[in-house]
């Protein structure tokens, strides 16, 4: 079963680390990332940039609006995902609390899934 891992970060968070701190939390995921290759689990990891250049495209009918971040009703960014392929959603929770960001933020575990299916 694939599952994404979302590193649900607080906005700001990455502001008080140093460009060192920072440089060793990255490196941390990293090899994070390869002992869940070398395992067979992964199938893709990314961080994201900050929320402050993100946008938000919404469509209604013909009309296309755009806001430009940062999201002044944010209360959390994703920071990052991996998307794994395990045996089940147990085994997915125990990658998850193995995730080094687990130590600084939630980590949040979905099961991935057509929209119209609920019972994942």
């Amino acid at each position: 079963m694939r599952y994404m891992l979302l590193i649900i970060e607080p906005p700001g968070q990455r502001a008080t680390r140093t460009r060192a701190e920072g440089e060793a939390a990255y490196a941390a995921m990293g090899a994070f990332a390869e002992r869940l290759r070398e395992r067979g689990q992964l199938i893709a990891v990314e961080s994201l940039a900050s929320h402050a250049r993100a946008a938000r495209v919404q469509r209604q009918g013909e009309r296309t609006s755009v806001v430009d971040g940062p999201f002044a009703e944010a209360k959390e960014m994703i920071g990052g995902f991996f998307m794994i392929d395990v045996a089940s959603r147990d085994e997915a929770l125990a990658v998850a609390a193995e995730c080094p960001a687990a130590q600084w933020c939630p980590v949040e575990v979905r099961a991935l899934a057509p929209c119209f299916d609920d019972s994942a």
